[in-house]
């Protein structure tokens, strides 16, 4: 396994991080700590949550995900591994987080962490990061920014006084940020500048073959500001398996949570995602080891976050860390991708 820094960070991570969302959903406490106990005896030091977890979201199951983590983690070696969890923004949904008050200001962020910290049993996290803005953007496939969308939000430098009030105390190490734009990151790296407060050091984004708008918007911010991808979403919803070409699979996300696929309802996938598989067939690939590889191979990535819901799962995505994509594939990969550009922004 290959370990890389993680922005300007004391922390070298895996190149792959296991995301964890199924935990507690999809996946029983016993198969969590067994995916966990595989990833990291092969090499993985990296684990990705949130207190929203699992997803979807639901009142009667949040923050099972760190729970079941917590309850692995407790028996661990704490400073051999890299745990990373998210605050969650606000926004119309989940009212029953935080009396439906989450909005990024002191009072919330401190007891997102410290929750985090009594589920996680831990008394540190490594990265924590806003699972998305507490401005309004346009999230998770929203077609256009729409400025009569606007609402009250945190200023950034309040958010970073709290975060860095945290690191002082010890509770968190780094800070880093999801679903961000350049503006954000921008103003993020700006004013630690300027207030000498610390540095945003990664972003977590979704980057898969099928969505490569990281690479047009935020990807020369992120190389000057030394900023890591994390990249989440590789296998784009399961559509990079190849496993929903005749609809949705049975037992997936897609198939037993209606609703879940408003990004991927886009014109072009289906294509997209038919020559991808033709270009694996032809060079003696998976699919999956195709999109895995890939994303694994850019220069602008840290590292890649894989999820599954069984064992097998994990095994084949994490024996993709061994994959080296050819000149050839690479080429083939670019001629698709400027036939069919980013159908899943």
């Amino acid at each position: 396994m290959e370990y890389r820094p993680l922005g300007r960070s004391d922390l070298r991570v895996s190149a792959i991080c296991l995301g964890t969302m199924t935990y507690g959903q999809q996946n029983t406490v016993q198969e969590a700590h067994e995916q966990l106990n595989y990833a990291v005896a092969q090499g993985i030091n990296f684990i990705d949550t949130a207190e929203m977890y699992p997803v979807p979201a639901r009142a009667e199951t949040q923050g099972r995900t760190e729970a079941y983590i917590g309850s692995w983690l407790a028996r661990q070696e704490r400073d051999r591994l890299i745990i990373a969890t998210k605050a969650t923004g606000p926004g119309p949904h989940m009212a029953w987080m935080r009396g439906g008050d989450r909005n990024l200001n002191r009072t919330n962020l401190e007891q997102a962490v410290n929750d985090s910290l009594k589920r996680l049993q831990t008394d540190y996290i490594d990265l924590y990061q806003l699972h998305w803005p507490d401005r309004y953007v346009a999230l998770f496939g929203a077609p256009n920014y729409d400025p009569q969308q606007e609402r009250e939000t945190v200023p950034i430098a309040e958010q970073l006084q709290v975060l860095a009030d945290l690191v002082t105390a010890g509770k968190i190490r780094s800070i880093g940020l999801s679903n961000e734009t350049p503006w954000g990151v921008s103003q993020f790296c700006h004013i630690a500048e300027q207030l000498n407060l610390p540095r945003i050091v990664a972003i977590q984004n979704a980057y898969n073959l099928t969505n490569r708008v990281f690479d047009i918007h935020l990807a020369e911010t992120c190389h000057r500001e030394q900023i890591g991808l994390l990249a989440y979403s590789p296998l784009a919803f399961g559509f990079l398996t190849g496993k929903h070409r005749n609809g949705k699979a049975p037992n997936s996300r897609l198939a037993l949570f209606p609703g879940f696929d408003r990004r991927y309802q886009k014109p072009n996938l289906a294509e997209a995602v038919a020559a991808y598989g033709e270009i694996a067939q032809r060079h003696g690939l998976t699919l999956t080891q195709l999109a895995l590889g890939f994303v694994q191979s850019r220069w602008c990535v840290t590292s890649t976050i894989i999820g599954a819901t069984n064992l097998t799962q994990l095994q084949e995505n994490i024996a993709t860390a061994t994959i080296t994509l050819t000149p050839e594939m690479i080429a083939d990969i670019e001629t698709i991708h400027h036939r069919y550009p980013n159908p899943t922004p």
